[in-house]
């Protein structure tokens, strides 16, 4: 039962309804209260946006030095390749798809939200881009330098900045979405928007399936064996980050389910299930790209310019290297993408929280899975060059 009542899923579940419970039956002095907490626990959100960009990407960048191998800079490609190509084929899908659903973009008889009690804000200490840049610089020129001290120095930035994610952040999402989706109910519009996204998540999931199999199918080839003899063995791996919505939870039964292939290269499961569960997150970023779509379409009445989602795709494949190992930490991480590139404001980032968070586990099983056809692609690369090496 206390499982249960820590689960993020169920929080923001109850978040949901408390809010727009609240938003129907409130007057309009109590939803400016409501409002003007969102505003203020939404500038807060968005203050911590740089600090995590630079306490992640950073350290990502230079615990590489350590492992840098030719297996180590293929398995960064073929993640980075599987993210931004799983975030492509979102994104054709969502122009397509999205303009069919029944979506309106211009409600009639909605209510007008009154203005906010007061106005706090909190101006992040350097911009989305900024953070970055400086980021990926200051962590290669780390490298060259061999800075031991500057390196443990943002080790312990990311340290500080996971435990901001988890103690500060993800605590507070629940209420900044509850006084979001209270907003929404109170103007009459959550009831006009609430099937689409149960129409979304499962055309998400339908993505997953259809990735899967096309990186499964691109393993067989590479390797030239039967791809099944792989991912017949994933279903614990599945349904155990279906439950735990964590990959690094998940993590010892995917190596046990990668082991019970016979096709896979001991060496190379051991190397690339840990590593993929790291910094493959194609699940992830593929309903991430979608959903984006979709409440841009929602709220602003348009789906996003095709060369603002190549921008976003191009750094969303980066940023999901780095993002944190927490539930919802692909969007957490992205959200400077998300607001800077695409322009989502307060309204935006909540609706792709609490629809993100709501399919999050799958999305991880997603992530999973995808981690035994990176392991079968690896073993196909570097089981010809073993057998091509001189005895």
């Amino acid at each position: 039962m206390s499982k249960i009542r820590d689960s993020l899923i169920v929080k923001l579940l109850l978040a949901v309804i408390i809010g727009v419970v609240l938003g129907l039956v409130v007057n309009e002095r109590i939803i400016g209260i409501i409002i003007t907490a969102k505003y203020i626990l939404g500038q807060f959100i968005f203050y911590c946006v740089p600090l995590i960009i630079i306490g992640f990407i950073t350290p990502s960048i230079t615990s590489l030095k350590s492992n840098a191998s030719k297996m180590l800079g293929t398995a960064l490609i073929i993640a980075y390749l599987s993210s931004v190509g799983a975030a492509l084929f979102s994104m054709v899908a969502g122009y397509i798809i999205i303009p069919g659903l029944n979506i309106a973009t211009n409600p009639e008889g909605l209510k007008t939200l009154p203005e906010l009690i007061f106005q706090l804000d909190i101006p992040p200490i350097m911009s989305v881009m900024s953070a970055l840049v400086f980021s990926i610089v200051v962590g290669l020129a780390i490298i060259w330098t061999q800075s031991k001290t500057i390196e443990r120095l943002f080790e312990e930035f990311h340290n500080i900045m996971m435990s901001v994610v988890t103690r500060m952040v993800i605590p507070v999402l629940p209420i900044f979405i509850a006084t979001t989706f209270a907003g929404l109910a109170y103007e009459g519009s959550i009831t006009k928007q609430f099937p689409v996204f149960i129409e979304v998540i499962i055309i998400v999931l339908i993505g997953h399936f259809i990735w899967l199999a096309i990186l499964y199918s691109i393993g067989g080839l590479i390797s030239k064996e039967n791809p099944i003899e792989v991912v017949k063995h994933y279903g614990p791996a599945y349904l155990t980050a279906v439950g735990t919505m964590s990959s690094a939870a998940t993590l010892p039964v995917a190596l046990n389910c990668a082991r019970q292939s016979k096709v896979l290269d001991k060496e190379v499961v051991d190397f690339a299930i840990p590593i993929g569960a790291t910094i493959h997150l194609c699940g992830s970023v593929l309903t991430e790209t979608f959903f984006v779509m979709t409440i841009s379409k929602i709220l602003y009445g348009a789906l996003p310019p095709l060369s603002s989602m190549i921008t976003f795709i191009i750094l969303l494949g980066i940023f999901a290297i780095g993002a944190p190992g927490v539930p919802g930490g692909t969007v957490m991480a992205s959200l400077g993408l998300i607001t800077g590139i695409l322009g989502f404001d307060e309204s935006g980032v909540a609706l792709m929280l609490t629809i993100f968070a709501l399919q999050d586990s799958f999305g991880t099983a997603c992530n999973i899975t995808g981690d035994g056809a990176i392991a079968l692609m690896l073993t196909g690369i570097f089981k010809n060059k073993k057998e091509k090496e001189p005895v």
